[in-house]
């Protein structure tokens, strides 16, 4: 069997929050839920689904300032980001203050992931790459069976993740698409944090960022 991937754009800023079902369970993992916890979970009941965990690419709030009430209200767990991102998600209430969120607690993942770890989501597994440089504690999800990535926003089409937040770095970010990402295959389709999908050959060839004829 497989999965079956609805995206659900949400926040201001127009995260792509995914939810992941296992087809042979209708067991589901969302995945970075920012906001708009209703329209979230609308999404899962149409896609006949129940939600055992919710996964974290990453601590910024557009991607996780809806976690703890999902967890809460769901009673499941949050799985990720990597513990390098502990300082956002200790200062979400503040940065959601900053720029305009709704309030949002401080929490804690019950599972910090690291490089080489493992996610499931009902039967199927998801593997983790570690992959700083947007936020030192970013993970990124591929499911291998369907040759699909989650990237949050170390990559997108024809563009790459800012590096000007605390703690974000330039160098680290190109070095985890190069020499983590793009290897895993050019027929990989990513789903990024924000904007239309693609995949890893597409932007090898073409993004103006990372693409081989800048590094070649």
């Amino acid at each position: 069997m497989s999965i079956q991937c609805t995206i659900v754009p949400v926040t201001p800023y127009q995260q792509n929050c995914s939810i992941i079902k296992c087809q042979s369970t209708n067991k589901a993992a969302i995945v970075d839920p920012g906001g708009d916890v209703e329209r979230i979970l609308e999404a899962v009941e149409k896609m006949g689904a129940t939600v055992e965990k919710i996964i974290l690419t990453h601590a910024h709030m557009d991607h996780c300032a809806a976690g703890d009430v999902l967890r809460q209200q769901l009673g499941v767990k949050i799985e990720g980001p990597h513990v390098e991102d502990n300082f956002w998600l200790e200062k979400l209430p503040e940065w959601c203050k900053m720029a305009g969120f709704p309030h949002a607690d401080a929490f804690e993942p019950d599972r910090w992931l690291d490089d080489g770890d493992t996610v499931t989501v009902g039967e199927q597994t998801l593997q983790v790459f570690h992959c700083p440089g947007h936020t030192p504690g970013h993970v990124v999800f591929l499911y291998r069976p369907q040759q699909v990535a989650w990237v949050g926003d170390v990559l997108f089409q024809g563009s790459i993740g800012r590096t000007d937040f605390p703690r974000g770095n330039h160098e680290e970010l190109v070095s985890s698409i190069r020499d983590k990402l793009f290897p895993l295959g050019d027929d990989i389709t990513f789903i990024p944090g924000h904007g239309p999908t693609s995949t890893f050959g597409q932007e090898r060839r073409t993004n103006p960022f990372v693409a081989d004829e800048k590094y070649g």
